[in-house]
C-alpha cells in the first residue's frame, strides 16, 4: 500500500496521533486501544443517497478491519469453548446412581440443591411409544392418485368369511348377560349410603380444603399417629401426593399415645416406619411429656436446612382423635389450642408461633377413604359416641377385638353369652336402667365404646413378625455393637422410666409373643402378680422423677 493510500486511512507512521505504535513519552498521550478504536471508526463504508456501497474499508479486498491480509483467516483453538460440557462413562454413571439414590431413599439424610444436580439420571426416561403412521403407509400410497388400498385386519385372525362366521360363533356360546358391560341398566334411583350420615364427617370438601391449604403452607408435614393402629390411621393418598408433586416438603411420622401400649410395640412399629421416614415417639402431656426434644431438635434441623426463609411451616395432620392439637399444647408447654379426648374439636386450621423462625399450623382431622368399615371408624375415633343412634350394634366389634381377660378386669362381668347379655349385666351394674328396670342400652354402650377411645380399654393392632435381619437389628438396640442399618435419632432406652402406662397388660402382651415364648410359661395368678409389680415400681419411679425435677428435655440422645 502507498503512502497516500495510509494517509487518507489515518494509518501514518512515525510520532503521529493515529500511530498506535508510537512511543508512549507522558500519560496525556492516546493509548494504544484508544487510537485502534478510532482508526475503526473512520474504516466506515461509503454509500450513496440509496444505501449502494460504493466505497470504504468494506470494498477493498486486501484489508479486513484496517489492517492488510498477508493469509488465509484462522481461529486459534481454546479450550474453554467445550466448558459447559461433561462426559461420563456407563461405569461412572451406575456408581453415582447408587450412591445418590441410597442417599434419596435414607429417611435420615437430606439432599440439598438439587437444582445443581443431574436428578432425572436416577430415573430412566420414559420411552413413549408412537404411532409412526407415515413410515407405515405414506400419504401418497393412502389419499393420491397412486393409492393402494389394503386388506383390513379382522378380529380374530380371520382371513376369509367361514372363519369369521366359526369366530362369532365360538364368542356367542361363551357369552353371559351379566358380565355384558354395554347393555344400559335403568336407574331406581337407590344409592348405597352409610346407615348414619355422622360416619361422612371428616370427609366433605371444606375439610379437604383445609388439609390441602395446611400441605400447601407448610414446609414440613407431621403426620401424627395413632401408635394403637399405625397403619389404620395413616395416609398412603397424602404421602404419594408430596412424593409427586411437591418433594421438597419433608414429612415426619409422629406416633402418639405410647403410654396406651407396651413399650415393645413402640419400638417394633418404630423400627418398621424409620425405613420410610423419620419416625418420632411421643407422649402428649403437659407435666411428664416424652419425645418433645426430639421432635422439637428434629424441627431446628430443618429451619437449619432453610436457611434462605425467615421462617419455616410445619403443619400437623392426621386422623381425627389422635392428639394433634396435644402435641401442639406439648410444644409449646401451654394451651394455644383446643384439645378435647373427642373428635372433630378443631374446626378449621389455626398458626401457632413455637420459635422465631418455627411455626406449627394445626389442621382439622381428616377421614381418608379407606373402605373401612363402621365399627372399625368407632374403633379408630372416627365419630362421638353420643352422635350414634344406635351405638349398641358396634359393641360386638368391640368384643371381638378387646381380649376377655381385659374385658372381664374392667367391668367385673364374669361370663356373658350374647351382646345384649353383656350390656344388660353391665347396665345393671353401673345402674343405667330406663323405668320398669329396663336396662338402658344405648348409654351403656356409649360408655363401652368411650372407654376404648379413650385408651381405658387395652387394645392395639399387633406389628408383623420381624424378619431374621430385623431381629438382629432388635438387639443391637439393646447394647450390641451392630447397629441397624436405618437409625432414629431417638432413643427409646428411657420409655420405660419416662412413660407411666395408663393400662395394666398381661405378661404375654407386656414383653411380645416371641418373648414369652421363649421364656417359662408363667400362670395367669403368677402374671397379674407380676403386672401389679410392675405398676407399684413404675409409679415409684414416676414420683422419684417428680421429686427431682428432671429436665424436660432428657430424652435427646445427641
Amino acid at each position: 500500500m502507498s503512502n497516500q493510500n495510509k494517509r487518507k486511512q489515518g494509518l501514518r507512521g512515525g510520532e503521529n496521533s493515529n500511530n498506535p505504535n508510537r512511543k508512549q513519552k507522558n500519560s496525556n498521550m492516546r493509548t494504544k486501544s484508544t487510537i485502534n478504536r478510532l482508526n475503526m471508526y473512520k474504516n466506515r463504508a461509503v454509500r450513496t443517497k440509496t444505501g449502494k456501497l460504493v466505497g470504504g474499508a468494506l470494498m477493498m479486498s486486501n484489508q479486513a478491519g484496517g489492517k492488510d491480509i498477508k493469509g488465509a483467516a484462522r481461529v486459534a483453538p481454546d479450550r474453554r469453548w467445550f466448558g459447559n460440557t461433561r462426559v461420563i462413562g456407563q461405569k461412572e454413571l451406575d456408581q453415582f446412581r447408587d450412591k445418590l439414590g441410597a442417599k434419596v431413599r435414607d429417611p435420615y439424610s437430606m439432599i440439598l440443591r438439587t437444582k445443581k444436580l443431574p436428578m432425572s439420571l436416577l430415573q430412566e426416561s420414559e420411552k413413549v411409544t408412537k404411532m409412526h403412521l407415515l413410515s407405515t403407509e405414506t400419504f401418497e400410497s393412502t389419499f393420491g392418485p397412486k393409492k393402494t388400498r389394503r386388506r383390513p385386519k379382522l378380529a380374530g385372525g380371520a382371513t376369509n368369511l367361514a372363519s369369521l362366521v366359526s369366530a362369532v360363533k365360538k364368542d356367542s356360546e361363551g357369552y353371559t348377560e351379566a358380565k355384558d358391560g354395554n347393555i344400559e341398566i335403568e336407574d331406581e334411583g337407590l344409592k348405597k349410603k352409610n346407615k348414619e350420615e355422622i360416619f361422612d364427617k371428616g370427609q366433605s370438601k371444606r375439610i379437604w380444603s383445609e388439609l390441602y391449604k395446611v400441605l400447601d403452607c407448610s414446609d414440613v408435614v407431621v403426620q401424627v399417629l395413632d401408635v394403637r393402629d399405625p397403619e389404620g390411621t395413616r395416609c398412603k393418598h397424602v404421602e404419594k401426593y408430596l412424593r409427586k408433586h411437591a418433594r421438597h416438603k419433608h414429612m415426619v411420622l409422629v406416633l402418639n399415645k405410647c403410654d396406651l401400649v407396651p413399650p415393645w410395640i413402640t419400638r417394633r412399629w418404630t423400627s418398621i416406619l424409620s425405613n420410610q421416614y423419620p419416625t418420632v415417639v411421643f407422649h402428649a402431656s403437659m407435666r411428664n411429656p416424652f419425645g418433645k426434644g426430639a421432635l422439637i431438635n428434629l424441627l431446628r434441623q430443618f429451619s437449619v436446612l432453610h436457611k434462605d426463609k425467615q421462617q419455616i411451616s410445619v403443619g400437623f395432620i392426621g386422623y381425627p382423635n389422635v392428639g394433634k392439637s396435644s402435641v401442639i399444647n406439648t410444644l409449646s408447654a401451654k394451651k394455644v389450642c383446643r384439645a378435647a379426648p373427642i373428635p372433630g374439636e378443631t374446626k378449621v386450621w389455626q398458626y401457632v408461633t413455637l420459635m422465631k423462625r418455627i411455626h406449627l399450623i394445626d389442621c382439622p382431622g381428616v377421614v381418608y377413604n379407606t373402605n373401612d368399615t363402621e365399627t372399625m371408624k368407632v374403633v379408630k375415633g372416627v365419630v362421638r359416641s353420643e352422635r350414634l343412634a344406635m351405638p349398641e350394634i358396634y359393641v360386638p366389634g368391640i368384643l371381638e377385638r378387646v381380649k376377655k381377660a381385659y374385658i372381664q378386669r374392667m367391668y367385673g362381668i364374669d361370663t356373658w353369652e350374647t351382646t345384649t347379655e353383656f350390656l344388660t349385666k353391665l347396665a345393671k351394674k353401673t345402674g343405667k336402667l330406663l323405668k320398669g328396670a329396663e336396662p338402658n342400652l344405648p348409654d351403656v354402650s356409649r360408655k363401652v365404646i368411650n372407654d376404648l377411645q379413650r385408651g381405658l380399654l387395652p387394645y392395639f393392632v399387633p406389628p408383623p413378625a420381624l424378619t431374621a435381619a430385623e431381629k438382629v437389628d432388635d438387639d443391637a438396640e439393646d447394647g450390641d455393637e451392630k447397629r441397624p442399618k436405618v437409625q432414629n435419632p431417638q432413643s427409646l432406652r428411657q420409655l420405660h422410666n419416662k412413660v407411666v402406662q395408663k393400662i395394666t397388660f398381661n405378661v404375654t402382651d407386656q414383653k411380645g409373643p416371641e418373648t414369652v415364648a421363649a421364656s417359662p410359661e408363667v400362670d395367669n395368678d403368677e402374671e397379674d402378680e407380676a403386672a401389679g409389680e410392675q405398676d407399684n415400681a413404675t409409679a415409684t419411679k414416676m414420683e422419684e422423677e417428680e421429686e427431682e425435677e428432671d429436665v424436660m428435655w432428657d430424652d435427646l440422645d445427641l
